[in-house]
């Protein structure tokens, strides 16, 4: 598939003078992994799986050698959709020994939205699980493959059930298949590695192109500025198919020589004994996993003597958060950024107690952050504007969109992110809000035309706007406002989330809060006035 990348050929030529892009890729970076670190854990999960590099390397290298059976190579992108399992390493590094291109997905997706991103990234293989959570994978897959005219293969992970149908099991690939002996050829350390979605900040998720320069890039230099060294233990609990889980939960590990424990689905009691029994030395995640955590070390009195910080993204950070985290000896530390910018601004660990919540932190080494109005000019410290980022973690474009990308990347190579700040002077901006019809729910991006179409389709909603409601744990929570229609003037939001569910609205759209109104404010050209709803 042709993936037409936008990289300004200037930044391109200083980044590489600079050192800070390279002709190594992920390959490059994994092989060398192994051969410094083979014998050392590079992966455990909360179902009892541990893996060294060396044998990741190999099972990774059986399921290459099961793609490239399959017909799957160069030119082709494989799908994963997978909980947080150890397998999941496997998975991407066969993706990266048969040269392929891998687009993570989220397990949650709707059939019909997952349908429309494997038919837009032409995927040719899926990896997903038999079961996880309530959900049958297993029944998705005969519509999908109806559908996705690309798929080729697909291949079932099976930790938790043994398949049900005729598809290949990872654990039969792994019994049949031997290591695939030749890699593909080298990658292009500027093409395409990795394709994640945006989080829902338009009805249709775009498709975001990164770079394994742009991936390695980042990841360095966050492990250099963080101290992060092969001694120092990740806990992610955040899914693996976000910047924050991928990027900083298994690349930057791998590139220390560091090892990264994985929970599949974030519950406090369980992540603090994983942490207390792995002896973690760090974690990255969203709010809530850090307030739980907070709140029930408080209650016990307890501490995490070997965590060093928290790295918290993903939504606002309450500086309540970051006075309880040093009351109990965990530096807080606020790290801002997207999908199409990975988290370039945070707070330095030695500097959380000094800055106390006030700031998001300053760029990473190699990244410049502009904050501007709306005529695209810079502001002074202290006035809000737009923050706008450029540096070799850019992403280069949206897939099968260039409209989208010139919109969103300027010819001077600087990203609009949408959203708003303010800079102190000192080199640390401020996360304020969004310019984009967002709210942010636990460190999810929703959108909010995408959840006011679901409630249009409901018959007793004859009008309707959304709006974020402030929550302490997890940022915002979704409170929908609604002009009844007559006869609905009762309207519960039971009977609310009653309808959507029956339309098969996917859960984490569903409000809830409901606000009855008798209109909606908006603007002479239509537009809803959100600032009076909140």
């Amino acid at each position: 598939m042709r993936m037409d990348v936008r990289i300004n050929p200037a930044l391109r030529e200083e980044y590489y003078r600079r050192g800070w892009w390279t002709e190594r890729n992920l390959l490059d970076c994994w092989d060398e992994a192994v051969r410094l670190y083979g014998e050392r854990e590079y992966v455990s999960d909360d179902k009892g799986c541990r893996m060294t590099y060396r044998e990741t390397d190999e099972q990774a290298a059986r399921l290459a050698a099961w793609l490239r059976a399959q017909g799957v190579g160069p030119g082709d992108t494989v799908a994963l959709m997978l909980p947080n399992w150890a397998e999941y390493c496997a998975a991407y590094v066969a993706c990266l020994k048969a040269g392929v291109t891998i687009h993570l997905l989220y397990r949650g997706t709707a059939p019909d939205e997952l349908a429309d991103l494997l038919t837009r990234s032409e995927a040719a293989a899926l990896f997903c699980p038999t079961f996880f959570y309530k959900t049958d994978y297993e029944a998705l897959l005969d519509p999908l493959r109806r559908q996705v005219k690309t798929l080729r293969c697909i291949a079932l992970f099976d930790a938790l059930r043994a398949p049900k149908t005729a598809y290949p099991a990872y654990s039969q690939i792994q019994r049949e298949f031997a290591p695939l002996q030749t890699p593909a050829p080298h990658a292009d350390a500027d093409g395409v590695a990795v394709l994640m979605n945006t989080s829902g900040t338009t009805s249709r998720p775009k498709i975001v192109m990164l770079t394994h320069n742009n991936i390695l890039f980042s990841e360095r230099m966050f492990n250099c500025e963080l101290g992060v060294m092969q001694e120092d233990v990740m806990f992610m609990p955040s899914p693996l198919h976000h910047a924050t889980g991928f990027h900083h939960g298994l690349i930057a590990p791998m590139l220390a020589g560091a090892r990264v424990v994985l929970q599949q689905r974030f519950e406090c009691a369980q992540a603090l004994e994983m942490i207390r029994r792995e002896r973690c030395t760090y974690s990255m995640g969203s709010t809530p996993f850090i307030y739980d955590m907070l709140g029930a070390l408080e209650k016990e009195n307890g501490r995490l003597p070997s965590l060093r910080f928290y790295l918290c993204g993903g939504a606002h950070v309450p500086q309540s958060i970051v006075e309880r985290g040093k009351a109990l000896d965990i530096p807080v530390c606020e790290v801002y950024g997207s999908t199409e910018s990975v988290p370039h601004v945070f707070v330095r660990p030695d500097e959380a107690s000094v800055l106390d919540g006030a700031s998001s932190g300053r760029p990473i080494e190699g990244v410049e952050v502009r904050v501007v109005d709306e005529a695209g000019r810079d502001v002074p410290p202290g006035v809000q504007g737009e923050e706008l980022s450029r540096g070799p973690n850019v992403f280069v474009g949206y897939l099968k969109n260039p409209e989208a990308t010139r919109t969103a990347i300027g010819e001077d190579g600087f990203y609009a992110s949408g959203d708003l700040c303010v800079a102190d002077g000192k080199g640390n901006i401020k996360i304020t809000g969004r310019k984009k019809e967002i709210l942010v729910r636990g460190g999810e991006n929703l959108s909010l035309h995408r959840i006011e179409d679901a409630l249009e389709g409901c018959g007793a909603v004859a009008d309707c706007a959304v709006s974020g409601w402030p929550d302490e744990r997890l940022g915002e929570r979704i409170c929908a406002y609604i002009v009844p229609r007559s006869g609905a003037e009762g309207l519960t939001l039971s009977e609310l989330q009653a309808d959507l569910r029956a339309r098969g609205v996917p859960k984490y759209l569903w409000p809830e809060r409901i606000e009855l109104r008798e209109k909606i404010p908006r603007t002479p050209t239509g537009k809803v006035q959100r600032y009076l709803l909140r």
